[in-house]
């Protein structure tokens, strides 16, 4: 995704999520300040995600008259809290889908990718230690790909400079926003839980998601998601788990195949009564 450093992608999704929460603020007459109530406070992704979005405040306008502070920023999330190896989930918090306002340009570069087509994202955050609990194997993806390729949709992969893996034909997107907006022009993503799965529900592209053990679906899953476990409850644990694991393994490529296909014909039949 351009040349931004590894660490400064840490927390996309977490700034879709902030999206969400302030989401239809300034037709309400304010903006939200996410920060400590004295200081706004933005990490280096930031302005990825919240550029151009009217219903937030900046560095610089903690002065402004119409702001509302929320306390979501690096270091004082409101879905979870670190514990002992291992992240505590705020079973009370449930995402809003957030919003991406883009620029002509990004719109313009997502067009070369057409329409209608899957996107399927093999990797993870290699970089993080958690990354072996999000992994649901090359292999199986792999498969989804193949299957679908053969039952004749178009399948894509996002190129960006943290992938390792490829199974399928790939765009090479320079930043994350241009990912979001190929995205917005899909008819579905298959992937992990993480900032694409939210970047999907922000642009309204149905997803399957692979959480298995590590994060609970109802704290940063999506309803309009197929949101798969593998029968797991999430422990969080941060480092490699033999719990998060299996439960990646209990997740088969019939199942995600299944929750996709029906996925697509609801695209199919929503079409259809359009026409």
């Amino acid at each position: 995704m351009g040349k931004e450093k590894e660490e400064e992608k840490i927390g996309l999704g977490d700034e879709l999520m902030g999206s969400g929460i302030a989401k239809g603020s300034r037709a309400r007459g304010f903006r939200i300040a996410f920060g400590d109530g004295k200081r706004i406070i933005h990490g280096p992704w930031a302005d990825e995600i919240y550029r151009r979005n009217p219903n937030i405040a900046f560095p610089g306008d903690e002065r402004a008259p119409d702001i509302r502070w929320v306390a979501h920023y690096k270091g004082n999330r409101l879905y979870n809290r670190p514990g002992p190896g291992r992240w505590l989930w705020n079973e009370d918090f449930r995402p809003t889908p957030g919003e991406i306002f883009f620029s002509d340009e990004e719109l313009k570069f997502a067009e070369q990718a057409g329409a209608g087509f899957i996107v399927i994202e093999p990797n993870v955050p290699w970089h993080k230690t958690v990354a072996p609990n999000k992994d649901w194997g090359e292999h199986r993806y792999n498969a989804v790909a193949q299957e679908m390729r053969r039952t004749g949709h178009q399948v894509i992969q996002l190129w960006h400079d943290a992938s390792k893996r490829r199974v399928t034909s790939a765009l090479t997107v320079p930043s994350f926003r241009h990912s979001l907006a190929v995205l917005s022009r899909a008819s579905l993503f298959i992937g992990p839980e993480g900032g694409l799965h939210h970047g999907a529900a922000a642009v309204g592209i149905p997803a399957v998601v692979l959480f298995g053990g590590f994060i609970p679906p109802s704290v940063t899953g999506y309803l309009t998601h197929a949101n798969l476990t593998g029968g797991a409850t999430a422990c969080g644990k941060i480092t490699r788990c033999g719990h998060c694991k299996q439960a990646m393994e209990a997740i088969t490529v019939g199942e995600v195949l299944k929750e996709a296909h029906q996925f697509l014909r609801a695209r199919k039949r929503a079409l259809a009564v359009a026409d």
